[in-house]
C-alpha cells in the first residue's frame, strides 16, 4: 500500500500508539481511560477507546470468560489496536488482561515501539471496596467462575511503562500523573 502508517501519522500530526491499561476490576481503568482520552482530545490528538463495552458487544460477543476466551479476547483487541495504529490513531484500551503472556503477545502484535503498558496497581482490597456491581462478592461466593484476583490469577506486569495505584487519589491527580509520563511517548 502506498499510504502507510507513517504517512497517516504525519497527516494526523501524531505518533500512533496503543496505551494499554491493565489492572484488576475496580482499579479505575475505565474511568482513567475516559478522562485520559478527553485530555488527549483537548490536545488535538485523534483517539479511540477500546473497552469491554464496545468490544464485547460486537467483535468479541462470541467469547466468554474462560481462560481460552480471555486469551482470544486480548489477541483480537491487540489486532484491532494495531489496525487503528496503522490508521494513525492513538488507541486507549481498558482491559483486565490478567495474563503476562497475553500482554506480551499484545505488545508483539502492536509493535514494541507503539505499545505503552500502564499498570493500574490498585490493591485487591481497595478494588473490592469500590465494587458497586457486587462482582467480588459473587466471585467469593462461587457465583462467578474465573474471576481475576479471586478464582483466577491476575499476573502483575513485571516492567510496565507507567504504574499508578489509585488508592486515595482523585481521578484528576491520577490522570495528571499518567499524562505527564505519557508525554515522552507521544
Amino acid at each position: 500500500m502506498d499510504i502507510t502508517k507513517d504517512v497517516r501519522a504525519k497527516q494526523l500530526g501524531q505518533q500512533p500508539k496503543t496505551i494499554w491499561l491493565t489492572g484488576l476490576s475496580g482499579s479505575g481503568k475505565s474511568t482513567i481511560v475516559n478522562e485520559l482520552e478527553k485530555r488527549l482530545f483537548v490536545y488535538g490528538k485523534k483517539t479511540m477507546v477500546l473497552d469491554g463495552d464496545n468490544v464485547r458487544m460486537g467483535l468479541n460477543k462470541n467469547l466468554g470468560f474462560s481462560e481460552a476466551d480471555r486469551v482470544e479476547n486480548i489477541r483480537r483487541i491487540a489486532e484491532v489496536s494495531k489496525l487503528m495504529n496503522d490508521a494513525g490513531l492513538i488507541v486507549l484500551t481498558s482491559f483486565i488482561s490478567p495474563f503476562r503472556k497475553d500482554r506480551r503477545n499484545a505488545k508483539e502484535i502492536v509493535g514494541k515501539d507503539s505499545f505503552i503498558e500502564i499498570y493500574i496497581s490498585t490493591p485487591l482490597e481497595e478494588c473490592e471496596k469500590r465494587d458497586v456491581k457486587g462482582l467480588y462478592k459473587k466471585a467469593r461466593a462461587g457465583e462467578i467462575a474465573d474471576f481475576s484476583g479471586i478464582s483466577s490469577p491476575y499476573e502483575e506486569p513485571e516492567n510496565p511503562d507507567i504504574e499508578v495505584d489509585t488508592t486515595g487519589k482523585s481521578i484528576e491527580e491520577t490522570v495528571e500523573y499518567i499524562f505527564s509520563r505519557l508525554k515522552k511517548y507521544l
